[in-house]
């Protein structure tokens, strides 16, 4: 083992782990990587959760007690998801004290079914907020056009938010928009603007899964020179407007009045194609003030083998524009691109979600408690 991933601390990129199971809880697994593996938060989503609560027994008995009360299933699928995320906190807590806040986080994400509705997101996460009940939660809310303002709403109530399913350049400044708008909110309010936290998960690998199949499908070498750079090349720009939005004046004001920057969260960061290295998104994607949710595999790829050799996105920008103007010139529209994504993201997760309320409905009637 090498000391790849306290590097990566050091270089300033927090290590989350982009899994949550109550095996993981109770088996004192999540305990240990926080211990060995420098992991300081966890971020969860409807897929993860619809693969933990479909294997194994670890949920049992509470979804006996469940059937016993005769709740919904969207009822028993929050107060499972709440708990796992409740526990988590609580394990986290000591890392978000000794971070002033920064890091400990566990993210649970609204219901994907309301991405396209603002004021259902709004109350979904005033909900979610209330039901896990720790100060080291943050909600997850999709970056779609309606829940950009969500993101400020909730933020102006004092709650701390991590944006995700962010593919796009122009979406990312939006949602910094939004961060700062709903800081202005909150201050207008007189909340102490030190105690809202946001990350901003910003997708990776996914953009050169779609944009290499396009390039597969030119088949030219001018083509293929530009497999694999699409995806850092996007996250490095990301960077970049995250730089200058958090230099300008309107953030100077906030910040003196106590509050914190959001910060990227490289997240989606598997590397899916065989023919890359599988650490690719973490060695190329090093900064200070950023994040890092891995899957388990690549965390334990990044102790192993990682090379992390200081800051690798400073000094990129020149070339990262290159990069992806070579692939527009190629005929592979960018805005088309990013969008199919957004779309496919949100299709994905509310797939999860449905899969999940049918295996938990499932689980329910099995457990039920027969009559008489």
């Amino acid at each position: 083992m090498t000391d790849a991933l306290k590097r990566l601390s050091d270089e300033g990129v927090a290590i989350w782990l982009d899994d949550l199971s109550r095996k993981r809880i109770t088996s004192g697994n999540l305990a240990e990587l926080i211990d060995q593996q420098h992991v300081v938060g966890v971020t969860t989503n409807p897929t993860i959760f619809q693969k933990a609560i479909s294997e194994g027994d670890g949920y049992d008995q509470q979804l006996a007690d469940l059937a016993a009360r005769k709740v919904t299933v969207e009822e028993a699928i929050r107060m499972i998801t709440t708990a796992d995320v409740r526990d988590a906190a609580d394990i986290l807590r000591p890392v978000f004290d000794a971070t002033d806040g920064q890091d400990g986080r566990v993210s649970i994400e609204v219901d994907p079914r309301l991405a396209h509705d603002t004021r259902a997101t709004v109350a979904e996460a005033k909900q979610l907020a209330w039901l896990v009940d720790r100060p080291n939660t943050l909600i997850k809310i999709p970056a779609t056009k309606a829940g950009l303002p969500a993101i400020t709403e909730v933020i102006g109530l004092g709650i701390s938010v991590n944006v995700t399913l962010i593919f796009s350049l122009e979406r990312y400044r939006e949602v910094m928009d939004a961060y700062l708008s709903g800081l202005e909110k909150a201050k207008e309010r007189g909340l102490d603007l030190s105690q809202i936290r946001s990350v901003a998960s910003f997708f990776v690998s996914r953009v050169d899964t779609e944009i290499d199949k396009r390039i597969d499908a030119l088949g030219t070498d001018e083509a293929k020179a530009l497999r694999g750079k699409a995806a850092v090349a996007n996250a490095r720009l990301a960077y970049q407007a995250y730089e200058e939005v958090f230099s300008s004046d309107r953030w100077q004001a906030l910040e003196k009045a106590g509050a914190r920057t959001q910060r990227p969260l490289w997240a989606s960061t598997g590397v899916k194609d065989k023919a890359y290295k599988d650490t690719m998104y973490v060695d190329e994607l090093v900064a200070p003030n950023t994040v890092n949710t891995m899957p388990e595999a690549t965390l334990f790829a990044t102790e192993e083998h990682g090379e992390i050799t200081g800051n690798t996105i400073a000094g990129t920008y020149e070339q990262a524009r290159a990069d992806l103007d070579a692939v527009e010139k190629l005929g592979i529209a960018y805005n088309d691109v990013v969008q199919l994504l957004e779309d496919e993201g949100v299709e994905k997760f509310e797939a999860s979600w449905n899969d999940l309320l049918k295996s938990t409905q499932a689980e329910l009637e099995r457990l039920a408690p027969s009559e008489g």
